[in-house]
């Protein structure tokens, strides 16, 4: 049997579970480093991504901070939109991925960024214990959801193909 344009069936590609976290991953990790940029260094002008240094510093290290994060997000649409076209997308684990990336970025920024490096505080001239704390537990919580989906998706599979 032919498609209606004349041409042979079409197969269905095969849903891609690790493509589909990576990718939703790198959207996740561009989305949470943008919103960071966007209301902290920004909006709220708290700190700006590397403040050992004179201002103009600080809003190149923004400046190169902002251009990464756009990268990825093209890079992740793209990349997510090919797994859309070749309808090759698994919905359950791009949300894993997404919520991982988001947390992975978070946590990253608060224990690498923040504590190990300085090379910035979320905040100067205040007590910066509960917003390390927030802001740690918050990328935790993003993480643990991810995973938490992640593993429902993958016993959803499992489950599936033993019945």
């Amino acid at each position: 049997m032919s498609e209606p344009d004349g041409t042979a069936p079409s197969r269905r590609t095969p849903v891609e579970r690790a493509r589909s976290t990576v990718v939703c991953a790198l959207i996740g990790a561009a989305v949470t480093a943008a919103l960071d940029e966007i209301v902290f260094h920004q909006l709220l002008g708290w700190h700006h991504f590397y403040d050992r240094s004179t201002t103009q510093a600080g809003l190149l290290s923004d400046g190169l901070l902002h251009t990464a994060e756009v990268l990825g997000l093209v890079a992740g649409f793209f990349l997510y939109a090919d797994l859309r076209r070749r309808r090759a997308l698994a919905p359950a684990y791009a949300w894993a991925g997404f919520l991982l990336g988001a947390g992975a970025f978070q946590l990253f920024d608060g224990i690498v960024d923040h504590k190990l490096l300085r090379v910035h505080q979320i905040r100067y001239g205040v007590d910066v214990t509960p917003y390390d704390w927030a802001w740690n537990l918050v990328g935790l919580t993003l993480l643990a959801a991810g995973a938490a989906l992640g593993l429902r998706a993958v016993r959803r599979d499992r489950a599936g193909r033993a019945a």
